[in-house]
């Protein structure tokens, strides 16, 4: 249906394209998407924006998809291709497959985009939008996207990543999907080599490095050539096999005649500029040197796993010092016993949260909730005792689902318990770039004789809703009785 809707557009892909839009929009057997991730890295010009374009009206049109936000590294990049959506829109209308007023063009200072108010004759309650926003640490922020589209994602940070990616945490099904070329230098491209990293097992791995496992959220393909930049001596720039290996549109909307310019013009002078414009070959990656801070950025390196669904949960919600942002973490057991951390959502303000709760109890029916009584999370007490999710009668005789208030000593104990398992290697993260930033700038304070984060570090309400999430369950889980079954229930 998908491919249809576009060649009714005008949009006519090709086999390839056709390969990627499938793998795309594959579902499960409850009709959610098989990638959350999708990533797609093929030369300039080749066609990735028809990919790109075809999805959306696909999610806006056939499935319902309330939010699409399309970002790219330069916003003039992002405005051609609204562009060129704005045509395809209007040739539907002249197909007849939308009528006029159906879609309404939204622009202002903030950015452009779509509404589509009306879907197969019928007015929407709440229209369906598509955003194009520029990238940057704040983009993003505020929304909650069904389908984010990362264009140009050779110039996607960690930050970006990080007000982007959480925004989806609420949506019953969401999608990403990044497309690219390789990285521009060895050291930029963060987010787009930890894609590689757990996609593409063909990659040299470091001594000490987990082996390859395929991460079933995540479809990757890559159409470059293998190797790097640094050692191009064994890669033949002129073989005509290598260009057609790397680029699926030469022949056709690449002629060959222009790639043979191409590689005249460069490959004398920037061989490795052809060789990765034109063959897609990475540059040697540049990792930063490892600190000693504290939480050794080696050690949080080696200490990213692969998801796994955990026998249990134990949870924590923390409101940052300026209640801009709030935290809910989730932490239990892996099939080796290592205690794993999860960002389960991370939202700006309050105003969602209780909300979110009840969701989170319903479908994990977790160990227990751990809120601070003093601080900013406070407030949110009396709104979680009114939503049926309280403290027990007795502290030391919880139920499961209800709320331990921690006081200053566990928080204290929550910290020394965290910081022991990292140095044990007992505790693993799921390499999620909200929390790798909180843990790559952590500092801490003293609290009574213990210690804690420092709730003036940025993201330190993501590392408090961890530890205390990790302490909660060490705590609690002896004390109850385990009625549980995981494998009914998702995030």
């Amino acid at each position: 249906m998908a491919i249809a809707l576009a060649e009714a557009a005008g949009l006519f892909l090709d086999p390839w394209q056709q390969d990627s839009l499938t793998t795309m929009l594959a579902v499960d057997d409850v009709s959610r998407w098989v990638c959350f991730e999708y990533c797609e890295l093929v030369s300039r010009q080749n066609g990735k924006g028809a990919i790109l374009e075809a999805r959306v009206l696909a999610g806006i049109l056939l499935f319902g998809e309330k939010l699409i936000m399309w970002t790219a590294h330069e916003y003039k990049t992002a405005i051609e291709l609204f562009i060129r959506l704005k045509v395809l829109f209007r040739r539907l209308i002249e197909a007849g497959e939308l009528g006029e007023g159906d879609v309404k063009v939204y622009h202002d200072n903030n950015g452009r985009g779509f509404d589509l108010l009306v879907a197969d004759g019928v007015v929407l309650d709440e229209p369906r939008r598509i955003r194009f926003i520029a990238r940057s640490e704040g983009s993003g922020r505020g929304f909650s996207g069904d389908l984010v589209i990362i264009d140009e994602a050779y110039a996607y940070t960690p930050e970006q990543q990080s007000a982007l990616l959480p925004t989806m945490s609420a949506r019953p099904n969401p999608q990403i999907v990044y497309a690219s070329s390789p990285p521009l230098k060895g050291d930029s491209g963060e987010v787009l080599y930890s894609l590689r990293y757990r996609g593409d097992p063909g990659i040299e791995r470091e001594q000490g490095d987990e082996p390859w496992a395929q991460d079933d959220a995540l479809a990757y393909r890559d159409w470059g050539l293998a190797g790097d930049l640094d050692n191009l001596g064994g890669v033949d720039l002129a073989d005509r096999a290598n260009w057609a290996r790397t680029n699926p549109a030469v022949g056709t909307r690449i002629p060959w005649k222009f790639v043979e310019k191409e590689f005249r013009a460069m490959v004398k002078r920037t061989p490795a500029s052809f060789a990765r414009e034109r063959l897609g070959i990475w540059p040697l990656e540049i990792k930063p040197k490892a600190t000693g801070g504290v939480i050794p950025d080696e050690l949080w390196h080696d200490l990213a796993v692969v998801a796994e669904r955990p026998a249990d949960v134990a949870m924590a919600i923390v409101v940052n010092h300026k209640r801009t942002h709030t935290a809910i973490a989730a932490v239990g057991p892996r099939g080796d016993g290592r205690m794993q951390v999860s960002i389960v959502d991370y939202r700006p303000g309050t105003a969602w949260v209780v909300a979110r709760a009840q969701q989170l109890q319903e479908r994990w029916n977790p160990v227990g909730w751990a809120v601070q009584d003093k601080g900013p999370s406070a407030t949110l007490l009396q709104p979680l005792r009114e939503a049926g999710i309280a403290e027990p009668e007795e502290r030391d005789e919880p139920q499961r689902g209800q709320v331990a208030v921690p006081w200053a000593a566990d928080v204290a104990l929550a910290y020394g318990l965290v910081i022991d398992a990292l140095a044990e290697r007992t505790t693993v993260h799921l390499d999620e770039a909200p929390l790798n930033l909180a843990a790559a700038g952590a500092t801490t304070r003293p609290l009574g004789a213990g210690t804690t984060w420092d709730y003036k570090t940025e993201g330190a309400e993501l590392l408090q809703a961890w530890t205390l999430a990790h302490w909660l369950y060490v705590t609690w889980s002896p004390l109850l009785v385990r009625e549980y079954d995981p494998l009914a229930n998702v995030w």
